[in-house]
């Protein structure tokens, strides 16, 4: 019985990640397109609140909750082909201090841990360091394009420098590790539809 409930609780909450409006009609450099695209970086009890950031900066959307979504890719002039191509992230002011000194190459300096939901996951990034040379990483497997996951930012690094950067075994993992932008990926279901070749055998 324990069992049961604990197993319907969990299956409610991962349902929740996916309950996400119908996309809407038009061009995807629209207002419209970006909110629903934005927001969906976040499970909806957290991008249904947030204020979104558009592609030039600018809020589109007022919040209430204190979280922030938006793309952190330049968008194109007819806009992004997918939400995935957006890298659209939804964090709090703690998470936005580590993507603002990811940004500007910089050491975050933050009050507390962090985190950043990427819902759409996101076109791919060196796992072994920040800016890495692609065609490298992928020789190296160190490339991981990456569908639906979560990730902790931590204020100290140290804190995490046990974990694993293996990112195909399925299990949250180390980014970046020893840099100042060391981070935990947590993927959630369909974090390997991009790069399958990566997902546990």
């Amino acid at each position: 019985m324990c069992r049961k409930i604990i197993l319907g609780g969990l299956m409610g909450f991962f349902m929740s990640l996916n309950v996400i409006a119908s996309e809407p009609e038009g061009s995807h450099a629209s207002v419209e397109w970006q909110i629903w695209a934005y927001s969906g970086a976040a499970p909806t009890f957290i991008g249904d609140f947030a204020t979104i950031l558009g592609g030039d900066g600018s809020v589109i959307r007022e919040g209430s909750n204190g979280w922030t979504c938006t793309a952190t890719k330049p968008m194109p002039e007819n806009g992004f082909e997918t939400p995935h191509h957006a890298f659209a992230l939804c964090a709090d002011d703690e998470g936005f201090k580590w993507a603002a000194a990811y940004m500007g190459g910089t050491k975050p300096e933050m009050e507390r841990d962090a985190y950043i939901w990427m819902l759409h996951g996101d076109t791919g990034e060196d796992n072994s360091m920040p800016g890495g040379d692609k065609d490298m990483a992928m020789k190296h497997d160190h490339w991981i394009e990456s569908g639906p996951h979560l990730m902790l930012m931590p204020k100290d690094p140290a804190t995490i420098a046990a974990f694993s950067t293996d990112f195909t075994v399925g299990a949250p993992y180390q980014m970046f590790k020893g840099s100042p932008y060391a981070h935990l990926m947590i993927p959630f279901e369909g974090y390997y539809s991009y790069q399958p070749d990566s997902a546990p055998k």
